[in-house]
Order: structure tokens, then sequence, then C-alpha cells
């Protein structure tokens, strides 16, 4: 047996153990739905609600509102939107952000972070635009 068998010996061995590890310890925190949707136009909506792949820890979860873009605006500097609140629900596996006024016309992106029961952080983005 050359150097080259060894290799690939050993090159199929750890693909068979990486195809044996159980799917749930491979996944991950992550946003499945939301509302306003990812990618969708939407008029003034009053609430944000993001429906994730499993029960957080709401120690762990950070939520935030950016308005990225407004209307006539040249290079509008990303703002933060602080007129909110959050309340949990289904088993903690949907946050809602409840905001006291409309957003404005403009284009958004929720951003968040948050640990699941594997304790693994993950963050990511949702957009959507205010028409």
């Amino acid at each position: 047996m050359n150097f080259r068998n060894i290799l690939q010996i050993g090159a199929f061995a750890i693909a068979i153990s990486a195809a044996s590890i159980p799917v749930a310890s491979q996944a991950h925190t992550r946003v499945t739905a939301s509302t306003p949707a990812d990618g969708s136009a939407v008029a003034r909506p009053r609430s944000v609600t993001l429906i994730f792949s499993e029960a957080l820890l709401p120690p762990t979860v950070a939520a935030s509102i950016v308005m990225t873009a407004m209307p006539g605006m040249k290079n509008h500097q990303p703002m933060v939107i602080r007129n909110f609140t959050s309340a949990w629900s289904n088993n903690n596996k949907t946050i809602t952000l409840s905001l006291r006024k409309p957003l404005q016309t403009g284009t958004y992106e929720v951003r968040w972070q948050a640990a699941g029961a594997d304790g693994h952080r993950m963050k990511g983005t949702v957009n959507f635009t205010v028409r």
C-alpha cells in the first residue's frame, strides 16, 4: 500500500465519521420566518416578528432595528430605531418587537444575535422596505 492509498483511505474514514454526526449537533439557531418577511416591501409596520428554528435563551438575545436608507437622502447613515419593546412567545421561539410609532418610509435591517440550547451564539439579519 502506497502513501496515496493511505491518504485516500484516511479521507474516506473522515468523510464517513462526519456523515455519522447527528444533524442536531450541526444545527444552529436561525430565523425561519419573519414579519415583515425578508426582502419584502410593506406599509408602515408597528411590529417586527422573528421566528427562530429553536427555543432561545432570552438573556443571550439581542435585536435591533436599523434604518439603512431614507428616500431623498443621499449617503444616509444607519440609524438605530429605539422606540420598541420586545415580548417572547411560542416557548421562546418567537420574539416580537412592538414599535411605539409605525416605521417611516425607507429600508430597514433587523440585526439579531442569540444562542439556543447548544449555547452557540449565532447572528443574522432580516431586511425589508417600508413604502
